[in-house]
Parts: C-alpha cells; sequence; structure tokens
C-alpha cells in the first residue's frame, strides 16, 4: 500500500456536532499562494494546480476542510478556489472557517473585528463559499481579554440559521469556559505538535473530556509557523521516519493523531504529492517505544 492509494480514511472518524469527518482533514491557508501565508505581496499559486490538489483530497477522502477569509493572496482566495473545485459540495464534507481577524485588499492585517462586525465577516465566508450556511465557524482571537460578546454574536448567528456549529481558535483554557456558557463549541483549534507544553498538553486533555474536538495548526511547521516547516528535525523524529520509511512531517502527523481520537488534523499544502504523504499519515501506527521517545521532547512550539 502506496502513499497514493491510502485514504483518509485510515485515519479514523470524529463527529463534530452531527458531522462525522475522518481525522485527516485539509487545511487551506497555504493553498492561495507559495512560500510564506499571511503576507503582503505574496507569489500567487498556480490556479489550476491549487483547484487539483483540492479535487484530489476530495478524491483521498479529505471530507474536513479548514479555511478562512483572509486566507488570500494576490488573485487567489482560499476560499474561492475551494468554490470553484468542490461546488457542488459533496455531501459528507464539512468546510470549517474563521472570524475575527481580517486583512485589508493589500495583505495587511486589520483590527480584529468587533461583534457587531462579525456577521459581516460570517457573511462574506457564505458568498465567496456559495453556501447558504456554514458548517462550522471558529472564533479567532488573540489575548485573553474575554470573548463573550464575540462568541454570543456568533451564537446569535447560529441561532439565526447561517452557522451550524461554533468553534474556537488560538484561545486559553478560560475562553473554553466562557463559550460553553454561551453555546455549544464542538472543536478548539489551538498550536501543539511534538515539544507542546505543559499548558498545550492540559488543553488537549480537558477537549477530550469534554468531547471537544481538538484541532492543532503548525503541528509540521512547529516553531516555522506560517512559514512552514525547517529542516531543524530533532535526531529523534528522524530516527523515527527512517525506520519506518516515511518523511519528518508524516511522522509529526501520526504522532498528534496518536495523542487522542478527538484530535483532527489539518496539514495544508499546495502540492498533490505532499497531499497524499499528508493523508497517507492517517495509517502510519507508531510503536509505544517511539511514542515515549517523541513524548519526551519538550516545549518545540511552546
Amino acid at each position: 500500500m502506496t502513499s497514493q492509494t491510502i485514504t483518509a480514511a485510515a485515519s479514523g472518524t470524529w463527529k463534530l456536532g452531527d458531522r462525522t469527518v475522518h481525522r485527516i482533514g485539509f487545511g487551506a491557508m497555504r493553498l492561495p499562494q507559495h512560500g510564506e501565508a499571511l503576507v503582503p505581496g505574496a507569489v500567487p499559486r498556480d490556479r489550476d494546480q491549487a483547484i487539483k490538489v483540492l479535487r484530489r483530497a476530495v478524491e483521498l477522502g479529505v471530507n474536513h476542510i479548514d479555511t478562512a477569509a483572509f486566507y488570500f493572496s494576490p488573485l487567489r482566495c482560499a476560499n474561492e478556489l475551494i468554490s470553484r473545485a468542490l461546488a457542488p459540495y459533496p455531501d459528507d464534507l464539512v468546510i470549517a472557517t474563521k472570524v475575527g481577524p481580517g486583512r485589508d485588499p493589500s495583505g495587511n492585517w486589520l483590527p480584529h473585528a468587533t461583534p457587531e462586525q462579525l456577521r459581516g465577516q460570517v457573511e462574506e465566508n457564505l458568498r465567496q463559499l456559495g453556501r447558504d450556511h456554514l458548517d462550522v465557524v471558529n472564533l479567532r482571537i488573540v489575548g485573553a481579554d474575554s470573548i463573550a460578546e464575540r462568541f454570543g454574536a456568533l451564537a446569535e448567528l447560529r441561532d439565526a440559521g447561517l452557522i451550524r456549529h461554533l468553534g474556537l481558535s488560538n484561545v486559553r483554557l478560560h475562553h473554553l469556559a466562557e463559550a460553553q456558557a454561551i453555546a455549544p463549541v464542538v472543536c478548539v483549534q489551538n498550536m501543539y505538535g511534538i515539544g507542546a507544553s505543559p499548558e498545550q498538553e492540559e488543553f488537549l486533555r480537558i477537549c477530550g473530556e469534554q468531547r471537544v474536538a481538538f484541532v492543532p495548526f503548525y503541528s509540521i511547521a512547529g516553531s516555522g509557523r506560517t512559514a512552514g516547516a525547517s529542516t531543524g528535525d530533532s535526531g529523534e523524529v528522524l530516527a523515527i521516519a527512517r525506520a519506518h520509511g516515511v518523511s519528518t512531517a508524516q511522522v509529526r502527523l501520526a504522532w498528534t493523531l496518536h495523542r487522542g481520537p478527538h484530535v483532527l488534523a489539518i496539514p495544508g499544502t499546495g502540492d498533490p504529492g505532499h497531499l497524499a504523504q499528508n493523508v497517507a499519515a492517517g495509517a502510519l501506527r507508531l510503536s509505544e517505544d517511539e511514542l515515549t521517545v517523541l513524548d519526551s521532547i519538550r516545549h518545540e512550539t511552546a
């Protein structure tokens, strides 16, 4: 069985609210451009290549795509690429998007949205994706301030039928409790990967106890973040990758999936070969000894 024939079904499934998804999904952040994401003046990716990657992802069983209206480069917008490639959408496809941040047409960051501005961001996602409702909307924040007003505004849009399920992104533990008191939270997207801090591990554990999906970002990139993965893998990661005949990125993804059945991976790429490898990581089974070695690597992503 090669990486070209392994599908996302090998990773198992989890329920996001009332929607069942494979645990290996696809993140659209890297799709609109080459090189670093979310920077002004990024080099746009070839449109046909981006569409090919999205269609191939669905062929490989991916039914959970993470996106945002602020994922764009000059000439390319992740949401519109998704619509162009996949609409009319498969019945089992779950598209999760994020609101809160915004970028002006030149790509510079704007102040985070106020509660009143969030409806406009939701409507922009609906327009770009060509949907009459959004499957999952994550409120992404920066800082430790209360999210009650902003999450409450999204809960009202959920009640109005524009949003099916709500989630959180880049949050702290008290934010989850604050949001849960307002409306159900189906997922938390936070930075997480090999070398996670004790606080990150605690958040993952609590999400599991509450049956909330934990969706790590930068699991491959680590400290490289929007610039992508570096070549600085530890000797332990390299040795395990060699033993299995896989890439270090696949080891990193497999490790996150081993952290709990509620963990959903959303690796992103604009390369068809890397896509197949990412999906195949869902079939990679690490031994207890290998997991112990990887667990002992600390504070790489903190």
